[in-house]
């Protein structure tokens, strides 16, 4: 048995729940945290994000059947949860994902956890007029350094597929940053 098949049966069984969930969150809050800052792009709402996201987990653990690494079952919740976050909260303002997206990027300047200048912000922009998919695999493969093969657990997609998008993607981002 793994490291990491003994971790998920102490996350799965009732006495060790509390304390195994604990661990889990040393270990993945902040890489989780910053994976749903790159897709919503406001600090309080990857915190609303990340925060779903683990009760989501929370309430699911005993569902995971270790088909997949939990890193990668973690990723796909987050994921998932962003995208589904930022859906209806465009939905709520009336907006379109993409006005939605253009608005974070326009904010983030007076974000105070937003760390970035002007090239950060014009890279935002950037990946914000990539398509969803691009926008997650290249966020995935370039900040996060993900292999694809784990990324197509985490999007349920193939490898060559991530592969292009991330390609496409990288072309798409040195035109936009060359504009001006």
């Amino acid at each position: 048995m793994t490291e990491e098949s003994e971790f998920i049966l102490r996350l799965q069984h009732p006495i060790s729940k509390e304390a195994a969930f604990r661990e889990l969150l040393k270990l993945y809050k902040k890489r989780l945290y910053w994976h749903i800052r790159k897709i919503v792009l406001n600090h309080d709402d990857a915190d609303d994000v990340l925060q779903n996201t683990f009760i989501k987990v929370y309430r699911s653990i005993d569902k995971f059947k270790g088909d997949s690494k939990l890193f990668s079952w973690l990723y796909r919740i987050a994921t998932n949860e962003s995208i589904t976050y930022i859906n209806k909260k465009a939905k709520r303002l009336q907006i379109t994902n993409e006005e939605y997206q253009n608005n974070a990027i326009n904010n983030l300047k007076a974000d105070v956890y937003f760390e970035g200048d002007k090239i950060q912000i014009k890279l935002q922009k950037a990946i914000a007029s990539l398509p969803e998919k691009q926008q997650l695999v290249f966020n995935m493969r370039y900040f996060d350094a993900i292999k694809y093969r784990e990324m197509a657990t985490i999007l349920e997609t193939s490898e060559g597929a991530l592969k292009a998008s991330y390609h496409i993607a990288v072309k798409k981002i040195k035109a936009f940053l060359t504009l001006d």
